[in-house]
């Protein structure tokens, strides 16, 4: 079995739910009031998709302001980045917009980019409707799924979906 290590970056505004998502992937657990994060936390997970062993090397960087300057730093020389906005929150879906420009600035030209539509748990709150965001994601060649830290909902399919 061949094995290959993937630096990825998670970007998106503060509370969207990044950690929420890196937490629920690699141990499988929601925490409902994780601490905002400061710089970038770091952590890692193997994944088997098609007989080949895929090495995630995740930092999850921190969405708030006073950070945002330090985020070219983390995704140099990743391979793929997950940006992400909450379903509830239709201001982290045009700040999104903006993660995905500085990206193509900074970021390597061949990055595998992923959108998540966070929180789709919370339904009746929603603000960002699925289709523009898939549209959105579709001419930004990305990948798009909705995505649920609190019930799983599509957390591991997205790491599978960058794998492939």
């Amino acid at each position: 079995m061949s094995m290959r290590e993937i630096k990825l970056c998670l970007l998106g505004d503060s509370g969207v739910g990044k950690s929420s998502l890196v937490v629920r992937f690699v141990t499988d657990t929601f925490t409902a009031n994780l601490e905002s994060t400061i710089g970038a936390s770091f952590m890692s997970k193997t994944l088997v998709v098609n007989d080949t062993s895929y090495k995630f090397q995740i930092w999850d960087t921190a969405g708030q302001e006073k950070y945002r300057g330090l985020a070219p730093m983390y995704y140099r020389g990743a391979a793929a980045a997950i940006v992400v906005y909450d379903i509830t929150r239709e201001g982290s879906f045009q700040t999104l917009k903006d993660w995905i420009r500085e990206l193509k600035q900074y970021g390597a030209d061949n990055i595998v980019l992923a959108i998540a539509g966070n929180k789709c748990d919370m339904e009746d709150l929603r603000e960002v409707s699925t289709r523009m965001a898939s549209d959105y994601a579709e001419e930004n060649n990305a990948i798009f799924l909705e995505t649920s830290a609190k019930t799983a909902h599509n957390v591991a399919q997205m790491f599978t979906l960058i794998s492939e």
